[in-house]
């Protein structure tokens, strides 16, 4: 099998072999965008290989979650998404016959070995920026390939990358974009160059514009009626039967109007080059979806995963990911609207509330006013808010259960161009507290004690001022 990324062919055909041996297969994952494309893949990838599976999801593979999934009697398990870093647990059951994992993830592995893992950080390649879990599995597909080389699942591929905020510098870039060559050629997907803006797809373009966080312009961004003043001075049309038409049905004259009269505002207003130039980057397009529908965009896809999982319906996001475009998709949507309300009051109570700034990062406790399965989605949107410094990694808590508290991180890629790297500074930290912990360079997540908050806080402060002196 010659896949889009060669270094890592040999540990996806052990993987595939290995499966094949298996008289039926558990497939675990994890719940975020990343990891339901993940399990999309590998179970579409399964069955076409004539490979009985289950699936299953978990928030976090822990000691309690692992001894669930060792008393399922699965002899082979697949772990998606997850379980690099939880090799040492995961062996523990190796070695008492419990089951043999074949695992397909993107995060940092423990300091343990097993005979089939699929992993770009073992070759050498960014495991957060490069390649994703969704990119892993999908190799794992090109190489169970079966009478199809499963290159139409190089789009969730994509989805999960997106997903994962692998394209935040306006592109995916590594083995991302080899798989997204692949999705091209296979005609499933195209590439543009864009407005970066979520909601192209579906928003009214009042919506979408005064919604747009990741590039905030004064007097549109969070401002209905400026907003609209400022759409009402453009010469162009913008309004059908009386709505508010959306950027997708604008043809490229008048979306390049739009274009330049924000890019000449945001000028105006003193943001940022860099930042600007964030509001152009590459889109990826799902050419066999509706247009003007979540799934036609990638971002927008990803978004409406998050939707489902996160909320304990990972069945739900599974079945839109396996094709259900009926009643799984209905659900979704209406998951997606509960989310987007929960995201939105989210961030409206950080900028509320504030941050606490220390020597070298930032942090908020939500307590129970957010739920800890989206706290780190809302930390990555609170980055440059009003209050929240952009050049800070931000650390976010939020109840998990009793006496116990999830931590999320989120950093820029600009900060670990300069050193950042928070999958070593939360890892430390949490072991440090009686916790556990790990993830990507810009983005990693925990589990400590509560009483540990502050003692986490200073040991993490000290580690980032480390990286970054």
């Amino acid at each position: 099998m010659a896949g889009p990324v060669p270094e890592l062919d040999a540990r996806a055909s052990a993987c595939a072999n290995r499966l094949r041996e298996a008289e039926a297969v558990l497939l675990a994952s994890h719940i975020d965008a990343d990891g339901l494309t993940s399990a999309g893949i590998a179970a579409s990838a399964l069955e076409r290989a004539g490979i009985s599976f289950e699936a299953t999801f978990a928030k976090q593979l822990d000691s309690e979650e692992l001894e669930r999934i060792a008393a399922s009697d699965f002899e082979t398990v697949l772990f998606t998404d997850f379980g690099s870093g939880q090799l040492d647990l995961i062996a523990a059951h190796e070695n008492r016959g419990a089951f043999t994992p074949v695992i397909c993830d993107h995060h940092q592995p423990a300091d343990a070995g097993t005979d089939f893992h699929c992993n770009p950080l073992l070759e050498g390649l960014n495991g957060a920026t490069e390649l994703s879990g969704a990119g892993t599995a999908y190799l794992l597909a090109r190489a169970l390939e079966d009478g199809t080389d499963n290159r139409d699942l190089a789009a969730l591929a994509v989805v999960g990358a997106v997903g994962d905020m692998q394209s935040s510098e306006g592109e995916l870039v590594g083995a991302n974009a080899a798989i997204v060559e692949e999705g091209c050629e296979a005609g499933i997907l195209n590439t543009g160059t864009d407005l970066a803006i979520y909601g192209t797809q579906t928003r009214p373009l009042p919506k979408l514009l005064e919604y747009a966080s990741d590039v905030a312009i004064p007097g549109i961004s969070g401002d209905t009626n400026g907003t609209l003043r400022f759409l009402d001075d453009l010469d162009v049309d913008l309004r059908e039967g009386g709505e508010w038409r959306r950027w997708v049905d604008l043809d490229d004259t008048e979306q390049r109007t739009v274009a330049s009269a924000l890019v000449r505002r945001a000028v105006a207003s003193g943001v940022p080059s860099e930042r600007i130039d964030g509001l152009i980057g590459t889109t990826y397009t799902l050419v066999g979806e509706q247009p003007g529908t979540e799934l036609r965009d990638a971002s927008e896809f990803s978004t409406l995963l998050n939707s489902t999982a996160r909320y304990e319906r990972a069945d739900v996001g599974l079945a839109v990911c396996l094709g259900d475009r009926g009643r799984a998709l209905e659900e979704a949507r209406g998951l997606l609207g509960n989310h987007r309300r929960n995201l939105s009051a989210g961030l409206r109570w950080v900028e509320e509330i504030g941050v606490t700034r220390e020597t070298n990062l930032q942090w908020f406790d939500a307590g129970d006013r957010i739920p800890e399965t989206i706290v780190g989605i809302v930390a990555g949107m609170a980055l440059g808010s009003d209050g929240v410094d952009p050049e800070v990694p931000i650390v976010a808590f939020a109840e998990k259960d009793e006496g116990t508290l999830k931590v999320s991180t989120r950093g820029t890629h600009a900060l670990v161009g300069r050193g950042l790297d928070l999958s070593a500074v939360v890892g430390a930290a949490a072991s440090a507290v009686g916790g556990d912990g790990g993830g990507h360079d810009v983005a990693a997540g925990a589990t400590i004690p509560e009483d540990e908050r502050e003692a986490f806080v200073a040991r993490a402060d000290r580690l980032v001022g480390e990286q970054l002196s």
